[in-house]
């Protein structure tokens, strides 16, 4: 049975995805795609296909078996439908230890705290489950929700990285964020 986390007062709950999710990951960022395009990379259309969505969940179960990343599912914990995402990637051990984080979820279940619950379980896993050091995230300066989710879970800005990343067809510059599992302190315990 794979591994789940649970956050029964925001109602949802994380697991990787698996091959048994590509419809539903299909339908959330074909759902997504709109609202989402001014904070997103410009993806062809072959992207929002079954094929590309079902390699592309193999590529992340392959990254989770060789300990490089985790693709991990929101679920409302009530119905178990899948509502978001959160990512650690480029996960790297050794002298580094940190991961990068990346994580979105579906328009109508924004409020509530169910992002920010999500952020916390994932972030505990990298620090529990991985023994990281660091989880940082990168976000487009103009992002405020991202902003309070990061911030209500103990992330610090850090600086701006400069035309960081394509997004919606341009380098744009991101508001670098991080928390060390210190940071935390017994609050992991």
């Amino acid at each position: 049975m794979p591994l789940t986390l649970y956050d029964t007062p925001k109602g949802i709950s994380l697991r990787l995805l698996t091959s048994q999710d590509t419809e539903a990951y299909l339908a959330l960022i074909q759902n997504t795609r709109l609202p989402y395009q001014a904070v997103e990379p410009v993806r062809d259309d072959e992207f929002y296909t079954l094929h590309a969505q079902t390699r592309r969940i193999q590529e992340r179960m392959q990254a989770a078996e060789e300990g490089t990343g985790y693709q991990f599912g929101i679920f409302t914990i009530d119905d178990g439908i899948l509502i978001g995402q959160v990512s650690l990637n480029n996960v790297v051990q050794g002298v580094a230890n940190y991961t990068d984080m990346g994580y979105f979820i579906h328009p109508d279940y924004q409020g509530g705290g169910r992002m920010t619950a999500a952020v916390k379980l994932a972030v505990s896993y990298a620090f529990r489950a991985l023994k990281l050091n660091r989880v940082q995230a990168a976000i487009l300066l103009s992002n405020t929700g991202s902003k309070r989710v990061l911030e209500k879970n103990g992330f610090q800005a850090e600086g701006i990285a400069r035309k960081y990343l394509k997004i919606n067809g341009a380098y744009q510059d991101h508001q670098i964020y991080a928390v060390l599992a210190e940071d935390l302190g017994e609050s992991l315990q």
